[in-house]
């Protein structure tokens, strides 16, 4: 009787260890919608209406987010993209019932295809507006801006640390006079991983990218990257 009864635990064990594997290992369906067109507010006075097509992100058929722009791929398990928000707009003494909706340009989500988690990547000064970005692997370049636009850094983010591999100083930002990006989307090279910066001045910043360390070329570096 006894054999019995820790026959029937062993199997009753092994099954539940059996459910426990089953749904770790369960794939989750990562589906974007259909592309809808909105209106997002530009400018220092939000007086800029901008077309931007969007669509949601639905994780197992639940509504996560709301993008626009390509993914790019990272690896086969993860991919970032660009974010949008969907903002109540309402004045606080306005009724709950007339809420006025708005949409806002955000940063970036990284998805992670195994366990359908989502979340925002650390850019620090990133303008959702005015920063254009770049992604190379697992590394993202952009224009940061800061001391309200007066300032203006080459930046390099590698996705999973918390600081900047590069935040370099490229000169001065418009300010509140800005009419769009401070400066080009950057160029990067493979073989060696290189990265160009172009501000609005038409000044080139070119650095070299080796692991989580970041190189200035000089001159000579910089032309013999522009030729390959």
């Amino acid at each position: 009787m006894r054999f019995r009864m820790r026959c029937v635990a062993a199997v009753l064990l092994l099954g539940g260890f059996a459910g426990i594997l089953s749904a770790t290992s369960k794939p989750h369906a990562i589906v974007f919608g259909r592309w809808t067109t909105v209106k997002v507010l530009a400018g220092r006075e939000e007086d800029e209406p901008l077309d931007l097509k969007v669509r949601p992100l639905y994780i197992d058929s639940k509504l996560r987010e709301y993008t626009f722009g390509i993914p790019h791929e990272i690896t086969d398990r993860l991919f970032v993209v660009r974010r949008v928000l969907r903002m109540n707009d309402s004045l606080p003494e306005e009724a709950v019932t007339n809420a006025y909706w708005t949409w806002q340009r955000s940063g970036w989500l990284v998805v992670d295809r195994e366990n359908g988690h989502v979340s925002p990547v650390s850019l620090p000064e990133f303008d959702p507006d005015y920063s254009s970005a770049t992604w190379y692997r697992d590394y993202i370049a952009y224009c940061g801006i800061a001391d309200e636009g007066k300032k203006l850094f080459a930046v390099v983010m590698q996705l999973g640390r918390h600081k900047p591999i590069l935040k370099k100083a490229i000169g001065e930002g418009s300010g509140e006079d800005r009419s769009g990006p401070e400066c080009a989307s950057p160029i990067w090279q493979r073989r060696p991983p290189r990265v160009t910066f172009v501000s609005q001045a038409d000044q080139r910043f070119t650095f070299a990218v080796r692991g989580h360390a970041v190189e200035t070329l000089s001159d000579d570096e910089e032309d013999e990257a522009r030729t390959e």
